[in-house]
């Protein structure tokens, strides 16, 4: 096949970022961080390091500040001491050849006390989101959160721009901020969520306000280049995250401003429900199709490809790369297998979250066997 067959196989500019293949290792929480620290450990960096030969490596959802926690064994990245676990990460990524980009998320409403010594969650209005969080006891309902107020906001923005000085201490490539599924962000996005009547709530352009500001932050702490922003237009029918009638036109306002931003990308997932009869219908199943007259940036697709749909999407312009979520947990060499057309191993779902080296770093190359039963 030639180049043009298989464009995940070709280099691609992202920002400041070169990359030798198209093919995206998306973020994916593994829950492997075993301190109270939130450090990231040695086998952290053994996991990413054999995943090297991505194009480009999305670390799994990572803290920017404390209020931001939601899950338990995950990293953070607002101390040195978790700047200097990411960089032993970081340092092993590189010497295998591989570029690495960290995703920081903030968890907003559908966290819980448990995890946060006791303080209600931050959302963008006091609105209990109607899910479960994974605490140390197990999974328990969400709280009604505190609606943020400006000091809030102020230091939550202030926050992401520290966290990602800290990623250029900690030797990242760039710097990818959270916008998807039930977090932070999308409690700002979604009308159902945010009733606010400030400058932040009632109108496309507030609602989308605080992303916007979190990413002229994040910009102005590194550079445009090597920025990016993951979000899922398409989520609908989690919880009180529903899709109303004003949330197109919020992403679309949204989508149009980031834009405007020259970053290195905007990646979007697609939904993983059915949205027929829902107000965003018109997304369907590959939502960069909608968005892509919109944005005129590279583009990261996400959800659902395998390497010929994958291919296909590029070819047609809808997309500059695609991201690779679940195969990448039992394929550490996706991207031979998919360049020498060898078969998929399967991944251990009672191994996804949690535990040690078992199914996380013992998923053995092609043609060298499986400790994996």
């Amino acid at each position: 096949m030639t180049n043009s067959d298989t464009p995940l196989l070709t280099p691609l500019r992202l920002g400041e970022i070169d990359l030798p293949n198209r093919i995206v290792m998306a973020s994916m929480t593994r829950a492997r961080t075993d301190n109270a620290d939130h450090v990231p450990n040695a086998l952290q960096a053994q996991y990413y390091a054999q995943r090297a030969s991505a194009g480009l490596i999305l670390t799994e959802g990572t803290w920017p500040n404390r209020d931001s926690i939601g899950f338990i064994d995950v990293p953070g990245l607002f101390t040195q001491a978790q700047a200097g676990g990411w960089r032993k990460v970081t340092d092993a990524v590189h010497a295998a050849g591989g570029r690495i980009v960290v995703q920081l998320g903030h968890t907003g409403p559908s966290s819980h006390p448990d995890l946060l010594e006791n303080a209600l969650p931050l959302a963008a209005s006091a609105i209990n989101p109607g899910l479960q969080a994974f605490t140390p006891s197990g999974f328990k309902d969400t709280v009604t959160p505190r609606a943020m107020d400006q000091g809030d906001i102020d230091r939550t923005v202030a926050d992401y721009a520290r966290a990602t000085r800290l990623a250029q201490d900690a030797g990242f490539d760039g710097v990818e901020l959270h916008g998807i599924n039930t977090f932070l962000i999308p409690s700002f996005l979604y009308e159902t969520l945010n009733h606010r009547t400030d400058r932040y709530g009632g109108s496309a352009e507030n609602r989308a306000r605080l992303v916007l500001e979190i990413v002229d932050a994040m910009v102005a702490a590194w550079t445009n280049g090597r920025i990016g922003i993951k979000l899922s237009p398409g989520l609908t029918g989690f919880g009180k995250f529903i899709a109303g009638h004003e949330t197109l036109a919020t992403f679309e306002h949204l989508i149009g401003a980031l834009s405007r931003r020259d970053l290195a990308y905007l990646q979007l997932m697609n939904p993983v429900n059915d949205l027929t009869e829902t107000p965003i219908a018109v997304l369907g199943r590959d939502v960069v199709r909608h968005f892509r007259p919109l944005y005129s940036g590279t583009l990261i697709a996400n959800g659902g490809y395998n390497f010929e749909t994958g291919n296909a999407l590029i070819r047609a312009g809808l997309a500059d790369a695609v991201a690779f979520g679940a195969p990448y947990i039992a394929n550490p060499d996706l991207m031979e297998r998919f360049r020498d057309g060898l078969p998929l191993s399967p991944g251990d779902r009672n191994s996804y979250y949690g535990g040690g080296h078992v199914g996380y770093v013992d998923y053995a190359p092609a043609g060298h066997g499986t400790d994996q039963a």
